[in-house]
């Protein structure tokens, strides 16, 4: 991060440098490129990127600058502004300078422009012609090499296209941490390559792709799949996860061909994961519905049309009672497609069974009812603590972020409660490693050695020492006066074998015991936080309100709302398996592959009457429905969505959706119809519309106030002073008519129900089972990857084959106890099912734990876990067996 991004440079006081005979106000410490550039002055170069720390490397920003001795040629991008500086960039030494950077950069460089992917978009050629000479006086042969190879899955390397500008090496180190691309060679011989036998095998490869300046990285899904000028784009939000990435969508033909990272500065800073930047193939999968599917007589899923579809799905449905009908999923669709969904549920059909969670999250109160912190708050905190998963393989451009606070800016302690040593414990101050289950326990322990009581014993299989030197760390961090003061968790979900009790009375404690404390989400699906926010749970309505709170005001808006408190997904499912739940509607869950509870799921879908499914890619869940309802997906609808941190962005259409795949927004609509009720919208900007009016945590919210540039980077919600006016807004208006004088007054009007509060919770009593210690059985681990076998990653041909092999990772001296060694098949046994998998043995897990990831090939960690068990125990335990044992 350079000082022109430094939230800790001083913005107020200003300096005054003329540039080009034009003055100018500048930031003291910021440089002088990026001050030309605010200002006005593009001044060419290569080598600087406004992310990264400036090098001075490829000396094409040269320009003329005023110093004691007159006016000298230095690098732009090493020079801060100082008072009174001049400078000249348009001078016949800086033209010649130019010339001169530009004439050797071209000495070895192909000329194969026509056939390079960067040709049309490339900076060397652009300044070659605007800044260059304009030919060459080298006759001599070019340097060659193998053209291209591969560094990774997914870029190539051409050598002599390189112009050693460090921005692909200084962004694999300093950004990502991973340093797996660098310099080798020396002198004339220098080249950027990968180290032998270690391929660039990183989450954030594709970034170095779009910030090369020259066409030396290409990514491989796009080499030659088309050219800049043929390429058309709009500007949306990445949905491959909850960080909500602003991205470019581009296309050709109707045809997505590649996504670009924009720079967003309250979230992802121009940078992308491998996942949403190549996730684009999904859109155009062989499997994607192309319209509605009915089973016939036979028991196959056939093409039907829209009219039939719809009213054999009203049909049924208006056969059954509220408490008989559930909806679940949702996370994937846009703001104004949960809306819909919502409405038609909870207003028309009025059954509160809804629920976008696949029994994979946090209680919603949790996620939206405790104070809330920003990214932003993140990397400007004092102290961060993680309660929550590997951001690396959930939320991996969020990582960055964090990465980029600790690391770099060095002012931010961060600390880490886990499992199993994950992406997270490199970059940490301290970690501890709880056993599963336990980590509300170890909180409370550290929480009292901050407050002045030393830990004297064993908490949790940790040593006294280490507990008191982690609580050490939290104690400065909170006393000591640096940084915001403000304290930030990360909340989530770590394992999905725990219990959520635990996670949510530990992050009680903190609330109630650490000062200035916010949490940050880190719900691993995009639209999660938009889902829970526009009422997708039971319990809650549109705008973050409880049932109970907001009843009144959403009867006077919607007519209807539902009698009580409906059951989440595990308790829907629950139901069907025994005969109480006759309906379920699935709004894109895959129940099979992501619910943890393989067997309850198989369970509920043997046992329940019918099965709705509004889905755009075929999968193992919606393969058994008896109505398919085709969905069109991402790129192919318009809408909103809200990241992790409740910041609302666009989504946008730009190629067509498949068939007769319509949005969502638009299916419920059609159902609704049939089902006597008018949910009041035509198009998307009347429900955004429409969401800003009745949803308290999004009044001030509208359709046209995306169109603003204000607002480019999204809104957060709630607006500020936003619903006290909207509260008074009856009032006022009714204040203004006035009473003429000597008139008698007309009597009051009632303005109806108030708008109801938002959800807050400002302490949490929820207490937590403490497992019992087991020496006989293991506890079981299930964390997430960024790549696996769910249907997205597996329509991606490019991602698909990244997912890791599965297995059971132990560590070396549990495997050794068990008679196990690396690459051993075994026998995982819970106390509902078994399944046969290989020993991986790690030493970054602790002994006692059997850590598996989830939604991996070959075998299911699902069908090992029980919800029942889960909740009563707070853990999942495993026994292993070794094959022929």
């Amino acid at each position: 991060m350079t000082d022109t991004q430094s939230p800790e440079a001083p913005k107020k006081i200003t300096l005054t440098v003329t540039i080009d005979g034009t003055s100018i106000e500048a930031h003291p410490g910021e440089l002088l490129i990026a001050a030309a550039e605010r200002t006005g002055t593009f001044i060419p170069r290569f080598c600087w990127h406004p992310r990264m720390t400036e090098v001075g490397m490829c000396r094409m920003c040269l320009v003329e600058v005023s110093g004691p001795r007159g006016m000298s040629l230095q690098p732009a991008c090493m020079q801060k502004c100082g008072e009174g500086m001049v400078v000249e960039t348009k001078s016949e030494v800086v033209r010649k300078a130019q010339d001169g950077v530009l004439e050797f950069l071209l000495v070895n460089h192909p000329l194969d422009c026509p056939v390079c992917d960067k040709g049309g978009e490339c900076p060397l050629q652009d300044q070659t012609l605007t800044f260059g000479p304009g030919e060459s006086r080298f006759v001599e042969e070019k340097r060659h090499f193998e053209k291209p190879i591969s560094i990774s899955d997914l870029v190539l390397l051409d050598r002599e296209r390189c112009i050693l500008c460090d921005r692909c090496t200084r962004f694999s180190k300093e950004v990502a941490g991973d340093p797996l691309i660098h310099f080798i060679n020396r002198g004339n011989t220098t080249e950027v390559n990968t180290f032998p036998e270690d391929p660039f095998s990183s989450y954030f490869s594709g970034n170095v792709v779009q910030i090369c300046p020259v066409g030396a990285l290409t990514a491989s899904p796009y080499r030659f799949a088309a050219r800049p000028w043929d390429l058309d784009q709009v500007e949306s939000t990445c949905t491959a996860c909850a960080v909500g990435c602003q991205t470019v969508i581009q296309s050709s033909g109707d045809q997505i061909t590649r996504f670009q990272g924009v720079d967003s500065d309250p979230v992802n800073w121009g940078w992308l994961c491998d996942k949403g930047r190549f996730g684009y193939e999904a859109v155009s999968a062989e499997t994607r519905f192309g319209g509605p599917l009915m089973r016939d007589a036979g028991g196959e899923l056939k093409p039907s049309t829209w009219i039939d579809s719809l009213d054999a799905v009203a049909t049924r449905l208006r056969a059954y009672q509220p408490n008989e009908i559930g909806f679940i999923g949702g996370a994937r669709l846009t703001n104004e497609d949960q809306y819909a969904w919502t409405k038609l549920a909870k207003s028309v059909l009025r059954t509160d069974n809804v629920d976008a969670q696949l029994g994979d999250g946090l209680p919603a109160e949790a996620w939206l009812g405790f104070p809330s912190a920003t990214i932003d708050d993140l990397t400007n905190a004092s102290l961060i603590i993680n309660l929550g998963p590997d951001l690396k393989e959930e939320l991996p451009v969020l990582f960055l972020r964090l990465r980029d606070a600790v690391v770099n800016k060095k002012g931010t302690a961060f600390v880490d409660f886990s499992t199993v040593a994950n992406g997270l414990t490199p970059i940490a101050h301290a970690s501890l490693h709880y056993r599963p289950g336990e980590v509300a326990v170890l909180v409370d322990a550290v929480l009292d050695a901050v407050g002045g009581k030393p830990v004297e014993r064993q908490i949790s299989g940790l040593e006294p020492t280490a507990i008191n030197a982690f609580a050490g760390v939290v104690s400065k961090a909170t006393t000591s006066g640096g940084g915001s003061g403000k304290v930030v968790v990360l909340l989530g979900r770590a394992s999905l074998a725990d219990s959520t009790d635990s996670v949510i009375e530990a992050a009680g404690r903190l609330l109630a015991k650490l000062p200035n404390v916010a949490f940050l989400p880190t719900m691993r699906r995009a639209n999660l936080r938009g889902a829970l926010d526009l009422g997708m749970s039971p319990g809650l309505l549109p705008g973050r309100v409880t049932q109970a709170d907001g009843r009144a005001w959403f009867t006077s808006q919607w007519t209807n709302v539902p009698s009580g408190v409906g059951l989440d997904t595990v308790g829907m499912l629950e139901s069907a398996a025994a005969g109480g739940l006759k309906a379920l509607v699935l709004l894109g869950a895959d129940l099979l592959a992501d619910f943890p509870d393989r067997g309850l799921v198989e369970r509920a879908l043997s046992k329940v009457e019918y099965v709705v499914a509004v889905d755009s890619i075929v999968n193992e869940t919606n393969a058994q429905a008896h109505v398919v309802l085709g969905a069109a997906g991402f790129a192919e609808k318009n809408g909103t969505t809200t990241n992790l941190e409740g910041r609302i962005t666009t989504v946008a259409a730009k190629v067509s959706a498949p068939g007769t795949s319509r949005p969502d927004w638009m299916i419920a609509t059609m159902l609704a119809s049939r089902l006597g009720a008018d949910l009041g919208f035509e198009n998307v900007e009347a429900i955004t519309d429409e969401i800003g009016r009745v949803a308290p945590a999004h009044v001030g919210i509208s359709s046209a106030a995306f169109g603003v540039r204000a607002n480019v980077d999204g809104i957060l919600i709630p607006i500020p002073s936003a619903a006290a006016e909207a509260a008074t807004a009856a009032t006022d208006e009714l204040a203004a008519e006035g009473v003429a004088e000597g008139e008698s007054p007309e009597p009051v009007v009632d303005p109806g129900p108030a708008l109801p509060p938002v959800l807050s919770i400002r302490s949490s009593s929820v207490s937590a089972v403490v497992p019992t210690p087991d020496s006989y059985s293991l506890r079981l681990v299930v964390s997430r990857t960024l790549y696996d076998n769910g249907v997205h990653t597996q329509s991606c041909p490019s991602l698909a084959k990244l997912a890791p092999r599965s297995g059971v990772r132990l560590n070396p001296g549990e495997a050794e106890r068990h008679g196990l060694r690396d690459g051993d098949s075994v026998k995982v046994l819970s106390q509902t099912a078994d399944l046969i998998t290989t020993v991986i043995t790690d030493d970054r897990v602790p002994r006692g734990v059997a850590h598996m990831f989830h939604n991996q090939s070959g075998v299911s960690a699902t069908v090992l876990m029980d919800q029942v068990a889960m909740q009563a125990e707070g853990i999942t335990k495993v026994r292993l067996e070794t094959m022929g044992s």
